[in-house]
């Protein structure tokens, strides 16, 4: 009877401590709220100019955000309606995937024959000022907000590159961007390569088409797929694109919070280039889908991934629509490759690695020294 007594006792002294926790915790978040309002109280009396409290609120929102990871942000109703604009495949702009490291505005990847690109932005490089404008301290969208402007007007970006001491300067014009996921062609008459510049809705179809042409041609005894400053794009085509190139085994899985929530994609049976040799190539630009696909290729040792170690972003973004007719991008999962391992942050490296020592991917051999490197490793 006393033990029965001692151990109910027990229990109630436990739950009771798990009510105290709990309380305590909520308690402890209304007390940071009410110290958030009496802050931004303070902000709108005391600071030496007048402010825009509703600016304000955007900013700590985006603040909130982006303490998280460098991909997740707040975009107002504003920014969420050009994001929905610019889904189309056809918006004005310079041509950069960019994200947030450090508070500072990364460059993960310029895109293909798109101003960015020609004006010779690299993946990696640090945008320090916009026209001017100091970019550290601003969200992820303001700086974004900064780079819009009229198709025909130009902007300077201030450049910081990694290896080099001084700060470089651009000019560029800003251009109606008009995204070409696929470009094909047949090198030494025997090697079907294909660059592959972004993973949209009809990547895949247009591969595949491409895979075809080239099967027609009896001579095509291997391949060369091309990633290189491929930012991503859809986790659906990524899948897709790999599955064209094994016969069974797993993909992609992705963990999240909830584990019910956890998935992973296996190949079909059916490798559209029956065996034949296949290389990847990949840079630091390389990031997202395209690290999906080198890397699951890579683990199943269907693909021989030649180039840099790529960006590292495996990661998921959900948008989320608010009331305000504005949206959250918010990290939900990360990807994990066949072997297990995580992209995140570390991204895959190749089996060969050869250091760029150009941003010419337009099957220029003479200067693409990677591209080079691929097709002398295939002729032997």
């Amino acid at each position: 009877m006393k033990r029965s007594y001692l151990f109910f006792s027990t229990l109630i002294f436990l739950k009771f401590l798990t009510l105290n926790f709990v309380n305590s915790a909520e308690n402890n978040i209304y007390e940071k709220i009410d110290l958030f309002g009496e802050v931004l109280e303070k902000i709108n009396k005391e600071y030496v100019d007048e402010i825009n409290q509703s600016d304000s609120m955007d900013s700590a929102i985006n603040g909130l955000l982006q303490s998280l990871d460098p991909y997740s942000a707040y975009m107002s109703p504003e920014i969420f309606n050009e994001m929905q604009t610019e889904t189309s495949g056809e918006f004005g702009g310079l041509g950069i995937e960019v994200g947030m490291e450090s508070g500072v505005v990364k460059v993960i990847s310029p895109i293909d024959d798109t101003p960015a690109s020609k004006a010779g932005i690299k993946a990696g490089d640090y945008i320090i000022k916009i026209d001017n404008v100091q970019v550290q301290g601003k969200s992820l969208s303001e700086a974004v907000d900064l780079m819009r402007g009229p198709v025909g007007s130009s902007i300077n970006l201030t450049i910081r590159r990694v290896g080099q001491k001084k700060a470089l300067n651009f000019n560029i014009v800003r251009e109606i961007i008009e995204i070409r996921s696929v470009r094909a062609e047949l090198l030494k008459k025997n090697i079907g390569y294909i660059r592959l510049t972004s993973f949209n809705e009809n990547s895949s179809e247009q591969i595949k088409n491409q895979i075809k042409r080239f099967e027609k041609n009896q001579n095509v005894n291997s391949y060369i797929l091309d990633l290189r400053n491929n930012p991503g794009g859809l986790l659906s085509q990524a899948i897709k694109v790999s599955d064209f190139f094994l016969n069974n085994g797993e993909i992609v899985s992705t963990k999240s919070r909830k584990a019910s929530e956890n998935r992973k994609w296996f190949a079909k049976k059916g490798d559209l280039i029956n065996g034949k040799t296949l290389i990847i190539l990949i840079n630091y630009g390389s990031a997202s889908a395209s690290e999906i696909v080198a890397g699951a290729l890579k683990d199943h040792k269907r693909a021989i991934i030649l180039g840099e170690n790529s960006y590292g972003k495996g990661s998921v973004q959900s948008i989320i629509p608010l009331k305000n007719k504005g949206a959250i991008r918010l990290t939900v999962a990360k990807y994990y490759l066949p072997s297990g391992k995580s992209i995140s942050e570390v991204g895959v490296s190749p089996d060969i690695e050869i250091n760029e020592e150009s941003d010419e991917f337009r099957i220029k051999t003479e200067t693409d020294n990677q591209l080079d490197y691929a097709l002398k490793l295939l002729n032997g």
